[in-house]
């Protein structure tokens, strides 16, 4: 985000002092780098880059609060503002529990626009004026402080006004224009015709501030960081207030916003305020941390003295309390992102300094533990279905509702699954938005993938935890699941191939699950993809030693003929392969095979064309060519006994 320089000195005097490349310095020993720093209406300006889990920091206030930390200075405070609260002129409902706190005002707008100097700071920071105090005001404080702001034409909204969730199919025209189909899960802030806003991400074309505007309805709340970053993701608004919301706002800022607002608006053009109130309360503060001298010094690596801690987490903004071996730290409301010891040390040793952190080796200790028997036998498993010809795969996790809905029922006699408490709370998108009870959608999937790619024959396996939905959370187990599709070809190359069928699967299944256990394969798409799939205790258990049978082999080069028969069209395979191989009982064959076969217009009626390859193999020497030539002579003796010829 854009930061001015003039504004940051503004709030903390200190920044006077340093020059552009100091203050970049600094800002990156805290954790923000500067990107670039550019010239605008006469001053400069910092994009300073700021981590999402640090939406306190999305301000000048929030920026002039971690160089005051850094600097030892005084934090900079924030000016006096305090709108007297009376009785609320408008109702408002607050109906979700995504929004505990909502703070208000109604005021009657004079004559009067957005200051020179207030246009240009918002030019300064890419963001276009609107010469109408009540939005360039809320515009303004959301660049100075951080928290986002609304305010509404009152005059167009109809009876109360309620913070809820949307109703599946709501609509709302958002202020760029675009009618957008609301979902049961966006939160809304809502007239009794409708809604009006979408809660923390945009506001509505219908209730907008105009020219015409003469009475204003403000909003300063506190929005559930997940709601509003799952509703911007969903409706691909990615706002301002969304980014300081969706990393979490300060509640404590919510009425003070409303009351720094409300004097805007009484200085810029003359505004009477009719009334002030507030709904709700504010959030359950965070629990405290207890940050051990342990565990500082082992973070730090080396020796810190509690009370510099202590003092260091205080300019932060947090209440610490010493207590012999440890510290008990209560961070502020604008800390979200302080929740265990760790961070707390983090902390510590940003203030403190990284390059004063010594480099030291890692301590050695010990040779690591055993590796757990359910790793083993996954292992195991994966190997032996390999060896069978499966191809191992690994997929996501997450499904989409409508994939969920192909898997298979749940795994012997389970608890019923709830899909309710397997949805994500932060999914990346409905494709991915619920933790899979199967792994065969996912299987299915791949499998169709290469069929359609032109592979005749698929077999795929996959070891991986699955999930049921529990009241308690999602119970995770291990799973396997393997799938078998195309067409099975077997060593004759007259036989033609076979669709897979069950008992192919069930041959594999014999080998590797435990004796007497039930198998189960589901077909698919018309018979071309069997499935299976069973929990992983289903399997045999690794053997505690496995001694492969030795199998020597040779040194010296094999040695490859290959013989291009024409053969009649009535002989087998069998028949030419006993033949052969009788003719060479003594020769130093290894291997024969079938390489091609061809049936086609060049040749006799009534034959066909064989390929045959053989190859020849000692376990101590080379061979020698004549000796092969000879045994290849033997061979094409044999085959001519059958009524084959060499082709031409």
């Amino acid at each position: 985000m854009w930061i001015e320089r003039k504004v940051l000195a503004e709030e903390i005097p200190a920044v006077a002092a340093l020059d552009t490349r100091q203050l970049c310095e600094l800002l990156a020993s805290l954790g923000f780098p500067v990107d670039g720093v550019a010239a605008r209406e006469g001053t400069e300006v910092l994009d300073v880059d700021i981590t999402p889990n640090r939406g306190d920091a999305m301000s000048h206030h929030g920026i002039a609060r971690e160089v005051a930390a850094k600097l030892r200075q005084s934090e900079a405070a924030l000016p006096e503002a305090k709108s007297a609260e009376g009785k609320a002129l408008l109702e408002v409902r607050l109906e979700a529990d995504a929004c505990p706190l909502y703070a208000t005002a109604l005021l009657e707008l004079g004559n009067g626009e957005t200051p020179a100097d207030v246009q240009a700071f918002l030019r300064c920071l890419d963001a276009t004026p609107k010469r109408l105090a009540a939005v360039d005001a809320s515009n303004e404080l959301l660049q100075r402080y951080g928290h986002p702001t609304h305010a509404f034409d009152a005059d167009a909204i109809q009876g109360a006004v309620s913070v809820r969730l949307a109703r599946a199919h709501e609509t709302l025209v958002t202020l760029d224009g675009v009618t957008r189909t609301l979902t049961a899960l966006d939160l809304v802030i809502a007239d009794e015709a409708g809604p009006i806003a979408l809660a923390g991400v945009m506001g509505g074309e219908a209730t907008k501030v105009t020219e015409t505007t003469r009475r204003v309805f403000l909003e300063s709340a506190w929005f559930d960081p997940k709601t509003v970053r799952a509703a911007a993701r969903r409706h691909s608004l990615h706002t301002d207030a969304s980014h300081r919301f969706g990393r979490g706002a300060d509640p404590a800022m919510a009425q003070v916003a409303r009351d720094l607002l409300v004097a805007r608006l009484q200085a810029w053009c003359g505004a009477k305020l009719m009334g002030a109130w507030t709904v709700g309360s504010l959030p359950a503060p965070s629990a405290p941390v207890d940050l051990t001298q342990e565990l500082l010094v082992r973070v730090a690596g080396e020796p810190l003295v509690l009370a510099d801690a202590a003092a260091a987490l205080k300019r932060l903004g947090c209440t610490v309390q010493i207590e012999q071996d440890r510290l008990r730290v209560g961070p502020p409301t604008w800390r979200h992102d302080l929740t265990i010891p760790e961070d707390l040390a983090e902390e510590v040793l940003r203030l403190t300094g990284y390059e004063h952190i010594p480099s030291v080796l890692p301590p050695l200790e010990g040779p690591p533990e055993s590796l757990s028997a359910d790793y083993m036998k996954r292992q195991t498993l994966a190997r032996r279905l390999a060896h069978l010809g499966f191809h191992q795969t690994v997929t996501y996790g997450f499904v989409s509702p409508e994939m969920d809905r192909q898997a298979p029922g749940p795994l012997g006699e389970e608890t019923l699954d709830q899909p309710s408490e397997r949805v994500l709370s932060n999914p990346l998108g409905q494709d991915y938005s619920l933790l899979r009870r199967s792994l065969v959608p996912s299987l299915l999937e791949v499998a169709k993938r290469n069929l359609k790619q032109g592979q005749c024959e698929v077999r795929l396996f996959e070891i991986s935890p699955t999930f049921r939905g529990l009241p308690d959370g999602p119970a995770e187990s291990w799973t396997v699941a393997l799938a078998w599709a195309g067409e099975k070809w077997d060593a004759d190359p007259e036989s033609k191939a076979v669709r897979v069928k069950a008992k192919h699967l069930h041959g594999v299944l014999k080998d590797v699950l435990k004796p007497g256990t039930p198998q189960k394969v589901q077909p698919f798409e018309d018979d071309t993809i069997l499935t299976a799939e069973f929990p992983l205790s289903d399997f045999k258990d690794p053997d505690a030693r496995v001694i492969p049978t030795y199998t020597a082999h040779s040194r010296f080069p094999a040695v490859e003929r290959d013989l291009s028969l024409v053969t009649p069209l009535a002989l087998s395979w069998q028949a030419m392969h006993r033949a052969v191989q009788s003719s060479l009982v003594d020769s130093a064959l290894t291997d024969l095979i079938c390489a091609d076969l061809y049936q086609g217009k060049n040749l006799p009626a009534d034959t066909k064309a064989w390929l045959l390859r053989l190859t020849f193999q000692t376990m101590d020497r080379t061979l020698v060519g004549e000796e092969v030539d000879a045994w290849v002579v033997k061979a094409l003796t044999a085959a001519e006994s059958l009524g084959a010829t060499l082709r031409a």
